[in-house]
């Protein structure tokens, strides 16, 4: 070897061992992991020793584990049309805006679109007009349903909320909020128009704390960009959409400093630490009320008001069946033959079948066993629904007949809607339901006291939990006992106020329920800022 070969050789050996340092120091993209302090934690949710920190939402490694759709490069687009609809009694000329934005990590990179679209109310003063900011939940829901229904336009359904065969109609929703504040129907990332862009990993989006962070990023850019600072702020969120609600409340506050005079949540999830059996509790009261909408109970309670009926459930729930939970094997063969007997009364199961599930039904054996021998099973989302099986001898339902029913409507005229009036063009697939699995857990257990914790700082800020009697989904009593064990200061309590309707987790399905639903939200709202 000549001595110039050796120096290169020692020069290439140089290089290769400074890059190999640099690369034990600095992990690959791929081997990152996100930090929690990269993302606004409401400090409920924060370890005792971790100070509140006002960043970015984590970032994760680009390029996710499982193949992606291929989706275009990142761009904001924009399509207003003008309308007019009768809402309330009156005809109401508002503006359309269907739209997407980009929102940037701290550094200006862009790491997803959000699409979105807005009403606003023409010939108003936007600065003093309320608005508010809806969507669904699942996770992973996009947010057509909610549109569909508190929007302006709604899908043409029966009047008990049956879905009908094509063609399909949309019609004036004389029972939207637009009467009373402006609209923005948004779509969580990777559900809908809404992606990350082309490279970045799903999961950073994906987790009770990124989606509340992006969410609040969204917002603000939207108030920011539409100089609605000065607005009556609302969230309405249905199902998850109820948890993300709650923790927006926190992170909108700590991250942007966005205070919020109201939060509407539909059919909310129980978003505490509760164990099993509490959520056995829970779940009582509706097998109740829905084995009373089919006419199953004894005379002394099918008699009953379903107010008067579900009170009576709410009351044996925590109390004598609660106290035979705790019991156990302890109970005495007496207290077990009562208990027995008296689930039996509130649910209309049959006695043999409670002591086969050892006194705790779940709800998908629950859905077979109501109707079973009528060879019928009961929806989850609406249990007023009834659907078949191929197997009536089966334990659990393969589709949930109230969801099966109407879906197909919704999302047809969803998407006739969002080309041929709103003049969306696009040829991006429109995720109804997006696989964002695994979600994200941490801080499932502290929501509620992120929520008690912006209540107690935002002093003004009201709460109505809106509540349906026949939805099995998100059981009216979860949420009720979760309020309840809140630990708000007597004087904040009355912030809080409940509606109860007598249908499932999409309530305004129903044309009398979605009377009240929009009379109950619009007063909400009007009492909620000052005029």
């Amino acid at each position: 070897m000549g001595i110039k070969t050796a120096l290169v050789v020692a020069v290439i050996l140089a290089i290769t061992q400074t890059a190999s340092a640099q690369a034990a120091q600095q992990p690959s993209r791929t081997e990152q992991q996100p930090s929690s302090t990269q993302m606004t934690v409401p400090q409920a949710q924060q370890p005792q020793q971790q100070q509140p920190g006002r960043t970015r939402p984590a970032e994760q490694p680009r390029g996710g584990e499982q193949p992606q759709r291929r989706e275009p490069p990142a761009e904001e687009k924009t399509s207003v049309t003008h309308h007019s609809a009768r809402v309330g009694g009156q005809t109401i000329a508002y503006t359309a805006t269907a739209a997407t934005y980009i929102i940037r990590a701290e550094d200006g990179s862009p790491k997803a679109t959000m699409f979105y679209v807005a009403y606003t109310k023409d010939g108003v003063d936007s600065s003093k007009r309320p608005i508010s900011f809806v969507y669904n939940g699942g996770p992973g829901s996009a947010s057509l349903f909610t549109h569909m229904g508190m929007g302006p336009k709604q899908v043409v359904l029966t009047a008990d909320g049956h879905g009908m065969p094509a063609p399909y109609s949309i019609v004036d929703n004389e029972d939207s909020f637009l009467d009373a504040t402006d609209l923005v129907f948004i779509d969580a990332i990777s559900t809908g128009y809404s992606r990350p862009v082309p490279g970045e990993n799903p999961a950073q989006f994906h987790g009770i704390i990124a989606d509340a962070n992006w969410f609040a990023d969204f917002i603000y850019q939207y108030i920011n960009r539409n100089q609605r600072w000065l607005s009556p702020k609302f969230l309405i969120g249905e199902s998850y959409g109820t948890t993300r609600s709650a923790e927006l409340a926190g992170v909108l506050q700590e991250r942007h400093e966005i205070y919020l005079n109201g939060i509407a949540l539909v059919s909310s999830v129980a978003f505490a630490n509760w164990g099993a059996d509490d959520r056995t509790e829970f779940f009582l009261p509706t097998y109740t009320t829905s084995a009373w909408y089919h006419h199953l109970l004894a005379p002394d309670l099918e008699n009953l008001t379903i107010e008067q009926v579900a009170e009576k459930a709410r009351v044996f729930a925590h109390g004598e069946y609660a106290a035979a939970l705790e019991k156990g094997d302890a109970l005495s063969p007496e207290e077990y033959k009562k208990i027995v007997g008296d689930i039996a009364h509130f649910t209309a199961l049959s006695p043999k079948y409670i002591e086969e599930s050892n006194l705790r039904v779940s709800t998908f054996r629950w859905f077979r066993e109501l109707l079973r021998d009528k060879r019928l099973t009961v929806g989850r989302l609406d249990s007023r629904f009834t659907g078949m099986e191929a197997d009536a001898a089966g334990e659990r339902p393969t589709y949930d007949p109230s969801e099966a029913s109407y879906e197909g409507a919704f999302v047809a005229a969803f998407h006739d809607y969002v080309r041929r009036e709103l003049k969306w063009e696009s040829d991006m697939y429109y995720t109804v339901t997006a696989n964002v699995r695994p979600w994200d857990q941490t801080g499932n257990t502290e929501v509620a006291e992120v929520l008690r914790a912006a209540m107690t700082q935002q002093t003004y800020l009201k709460v109505l939990v809106v509540a349906g009697y026949y939805d099995l989904a998100t059981p009216f009593n979860g949420i009720e006992q979760t309020v309840t064990h809140m630990h708000l200061e007597p004087s904040l309590r009355k912030n809080i106020s409940f509606a109860y309707y007598e249908g499932g987790h999409m309530m305004y399905i129903d044309e009398k329920q979605h009377h009240k639903l929009h009379k109950d939200v619009d007063e909400f709202i009007n009492s909620s800022y000052r005029h």
